[in-house]
């Protein structure tokens, strides 16, 4: 480990130098892309330099009682010096091994989030919208930016299907599980006899691809333009502004008519589409992996149930790691903190198990 870590700390040096070259500077490509990388080597250089700093702590004051012929006093300090760096050895040890674990390279990135209604009809689109409200409110709680890529609404207010960007550091290192089936347990308002109702909502959480790790050919999309509708009267234009590309090779199709721009719309058509085909290339990948090595909080398939929010017992269940909280009420406001980090916890403990 601690070879490999030499190793690190060498090519952190080797950024750190080379961030300080005009030619380099004037690269806005390449500096970004060392940017990201010196950023990401940063927590685990300073670790490892804490853990040498308290093992040559250790070291000197061991030096110094073998040598003998010290005071009470200063043998005391060197005594406690000893111990006390000795103790931190360990501790930091075992987050090395947690900070050497292989990161994932998008985790960094900004999200794409798409929610779509499940089984339940109206109130799986009305429980679409609670939990889109539910992510921009975790969002606002982390400084960062949302913004509605297009929105598929029903005359009751809810959502057939939602796709919505969120912006900021992380973002997608701390949303990456919520991909899968989510299921709601209430009492619609409509019903007359006060029986609990399943309904499933899908979610799926998307790194935001840029421009430099594929290329999407202009020959290879079909752009239509059509009049934005909604209900009720909401994001109705009286210009062909709303935008459908279709990517033939995939046949994969995006809409966007969230803005009154043909140009504003088409862009995010574009981020949109170009994450969607970035996410199903990372499936792939990731396929022959994922069948010798299911993680704990499961394989992210979009099929997969993976919570429960059940609203008269005031529950949230993650059904991946066993994880039940009564607190319904303020995860739906937002408070999603205390599912995202034992999600995270989970994560590390496999792969430190796999490793």
């Amino acid at each position: 480990m601690f070879d490999k870590l030499k190793e690190v700390e060498a090519r952190y040096e080797e950024i750190s130098s080379l961030l300080m070259e005009p030619d380099v500077v004037s690269d806005q490509k390449g500096y970004t892309k060392l940017m990201r990388e010196y950023k990401s080597l940063t927590p685990l250089i300073e670790k490892f330099r804490e853990y040498t700093a308290a093992k040559t702590n250790m070291e000197q004051a061991r030096e110094l009682l073998d040598m003998g012929g010290l005071d009470r006093e200063l043998k005391d300090m060197a005594e406690e010096e000893w111990a006390e760096n000795k103790n931190k050895l360990e501790p930091l040890s075992e987050e090395l091994k947690v900070l050497l674990l292989p990161r994932d390279p998008n985790d960094e990135k900004n999200v794409i989030v798409e929610i779509r209604g499940g089984a339940g009809g109206d109130e799986a689109a009305l429980f679409s919208m609670s939990l889109t409200r539910m992510y921009t409110m975790y969002a606002e709680l982390k400084g960062w930016k949302t913004d509605i890529i297009n929105v598929n609404e029903t005359e009751l207010g809810g959502y057939k299907e939602v796709s919505f960007m969120i912006e900021g550091d992380g973002a997608y290192s701390r949303l990456k599980f919520e991909s899968g089936v989510h299921r709601v347990q209430r009492v619609p308002e409509t019903e007359s006899q006060g029986r609990v109702h399943t309904s499933t909502v899908t979610v799926a959480v998307l790194p935001e691809a840029e421009e430099v790790e594929f290329e999407i050919k202009t020959a290879d999309l079909q752009i239509d333009t059509y009049r934005a509708s909604g209900a009720g009267g909401q994001h109705v234009n009286t210009t062909d502004s709303a935008i459908r590309i279709t990517h033939i090779p995939t046949g994969t199709i995006v809409e966007c008519q969230d803005e009154r721009s043909q140009h504003k719309n088409k862009d995010k058509a574009m981020k949109l589409l170009r994450s969607r085909i970035y996410d199903k290339m990372m499936q792939e990948a990731t396929d022959e992996l994922a069948s010798t090595r299911k993680s704990q909080v499961g394989t992210g398939d979009r099929s997969e149930r993976i919570r429960t929010y059940n609203y008269p017992q005031s529950r949230v269940s993650d059904h991946r790691i066993g994880l039940t909280l009564y607190k319904l009420e303020q995860i739906l406001n937002g408070d999603i903190d205390e599912v995202v980090d034992a999600l995270i916890t989970a994560d590390r403990a496999e792969r430190l198990k796999n490793n």
